[in-house]
This record gives structure tokens, sequence and C-alpha cells, in this order.
């Protein structure tokens, strides 16, 4: 067989909901756009958390859960459930800033990355509904990121020079980490 009559799948990724099949072939620069996306929101995450943790002032939710969500959003009575219940307003307190934190590490090094970036995507949504404004449609900034975190996850994106190709490929009693548990690839990748 000639090298040229050799079919390869290099790029390609198919996917199937529903009884309806996509298929596609990403550019060979794809692999750096999505670690460009995987860094930026990195970056984005660990700012934002880095910034609340060592304000002068500590982080306080309750501000925000009871005085900033719009009362259209779908979601304000849940907002304000949250930010007059004071042991759920202390524990976001303290999840909110440390969260952004692990997510931004996490992605920035690429280590539990389909884990951090589910987090990230959970936090995207509660604050689109938290900011909500459709004033022009739908999608927002929020939105937009969150999409932007569940493609980091769906591309694996911690497998580009990140340490989830090395956690990985770890052996246990000779086997590969992924292998003995495969459960695992929920979370690195």
């Amino acid at each position: 067989m000639a090298t040229n009559d050799i079919k390869t799948r290099v790029n390609e990724f198919e996917s199937t909901i529903g009884g309806i099949t996509v298929h596609g072939k990403a550019h060979s620069l794809s692999a750096w756009f999505v670690l460009a996306l995987r860094l930026m929101m990195g970056y984005a995450f660990l700012y934002s958390g880095w910034d609340k943790v060592t304000a002068a002032e500590p982080f306080s939710a309750t501000g925000y859960l009871m005085n900033a969500v719009p009362a259209e959003s779908p979601m304000v009575g849940v907002f304000h459930w949250m930010g007059s219940t004071p042991w759920f307003a202390d524990f976001l307190s303290i999840a909110v800033p440390w969260g952004e934190v692990l997510i931004g590490l996490g992605l920035l090094v690429g280590a539990l990355t389909r884990l951090a970036a589910f987090f990230g995507a959970f936090m995207m949504l509660m604050f689109y509904f938290g900011n909500w404004d459709v004033a022009h449609g739908i999608i927002n900034g929020d939105f937009a990121y969150m999409l932007v975190f569940l493609a980091v996850a769906a591309f694996g994106a911690g497998r580009i020079l990140g340490l989830d190709a090395i956690i990985e490929q770890y052996e246990i009693g000779g086997e590969v980490l992924v292998e003995k548990y495969p459960k695992l690839g929920y979370i690195l990748g």
C-alpha cells in the first residue's frame, strides 16, 4: 500500500446525539486555538479569583446575590434565597473566589481540565442568570464563556501541552491510569 493510500482520521471528530450524527475535520492549527482558549480562560479565572482572595476586604457574595441580580432573571428567587441564607452565602463567599483560583490553575497547567472546565461552565451559567440581560437577545458574554469552557472540556485541552497528557499515561501496576480507571477520562483531558 502506498503512503498516500493510508487514510487517517487525524483531526477528525464525530458525535451522535438523538440519532443525529455530526462529523467534522479540524484544521491543523486547531490545537493551538484550543490551547489558547484554555490558557485565556485559566488566566481570567485565576486573576479574578486571586483578586478576590487577596482583596483588603473579604469577598462577600451576599451583596451580589441580594442586590445585583435583575428582577427579570428567571432565577432571581433562587439568588435571593442563596443571599438570605447565612450558611449558603458564607459558603459561596469562600467557594466563588477559591473556585475561580482552582479552576484557573487547573486550566493553566492543564490538570483535571475537564473537571475545571465543567465547574467553570457551571459558574458561567450561574453568572448568566445572575447578570440576566436579554436586551440584545439571549446570548451574551457569560453564555459565550460557558460555551468556551465546554469546548475546552470537549476537545480534551489538557492533553495539549498540559499535565493531563502525563497523568493519563501514568502507570499503576503496569497498567496505564486511564485504562485501569476509565472514568478518569471524565475529569482529565
